[in-house]
C-alpha cells in the first residue's frame, strides 16, 4: 500500500486537505488466478485502511468491493487480450476500484432481464456503486467504480474515524 500526502490545498481527487490518499494497485496477467488475485488485494488493502489508518470499514463495503473488483476484472480477462491494472485508492469515505485495460470498446449495461443466464455483472455492479464512470484513453479504457466505506444498512461498521 502506498501512503502519498497531498500537497495541494484542494486535491482534484475529491481527498481532503492534508488527509493522506491510501491506495495500491496490481497488474494481472491472465495466469487463471486474476479473479481470485485481485479480490484478495482489495480484501487486503481495506483490511489495512481499516486496522492501520482507523478508516471505517463495513463488513457490507468489504463485500461489495470484492464483488465489484470480480466482476470488472473478470469482464476485463473475457473480452480484452492482455494485462488488467487494477488501482483500488480511498477518496473521502469511498472506495475507488478502476481497472483499465486494452479494448477500447466501453461497456454497455444490457436491460434487465430475469430470462437472460449469465451477462448481468455490470448492471450488479452499477446497482451497488455510488459512483461508475468508463472512459477511453489513449490505449484501451478504463473502468472506475466507488463504494461507500460506511455504508452498512445494519448499522454495524468497524473501525474509527481518525481524530
Amino acid at each position: 500500500m502506498t501512503l502519498v500526502r497531498q500537497p495541494d490545498p484542494a486535491p482534484a481527487d475529491g481527498a481532503e486537505p492534508g488527509r493522506p490518499v491510501l491506495k495500491t494497485g496490481a497488474a494481472l496477467v491472465g495466469d487463471g488466478t486474476d479473479i481470485a488475485r485481485a479480490r484478495h488485494l482489495a480484501a487486503g488493502f481495506l483490511t489495512r485502511v481499516q486496522a492501520e489508518h482507523g478508516l471505517p470499514v463495513s463488513q457490507r463495503a468489504m463485500d461489495l468491493t470484492q464483488l465489484v473488483v470480480s466482476e470488472l476484472v473478470t469482464n476485463a480477462r473475457k473480452y480484452a487480450p492482455g494485462p488488467v491494472l487494477l488501482d483500488l485508492q480511498i477518496t473521502g469515505d469511498t472506495v475507488e476500484v478502476a481497472v483499465w485495460d486494452a479494448c477500447p470498446v466501453l461497456p454497455v449495461a444490457r436491460a434487465a432481464d430475469a430470462g437472460r443466464v449469465g451477462q448481468h455483472g455490470l448492471e450488479i455492479v452499477m446497482a451497488v456503486a455510488r459512483g461508475f464512470e468508463a472512459r477511453r484513453e489513449s490505449l484501451g479504457k478504463r473502468i472506475t467504480v466507488r463504494i461507500a466505506l460506511a455504508d452498512d444498512p445494519g448499522g454495524a461498521v468497524s473501525g474509527r474515524r481518525p481524530l
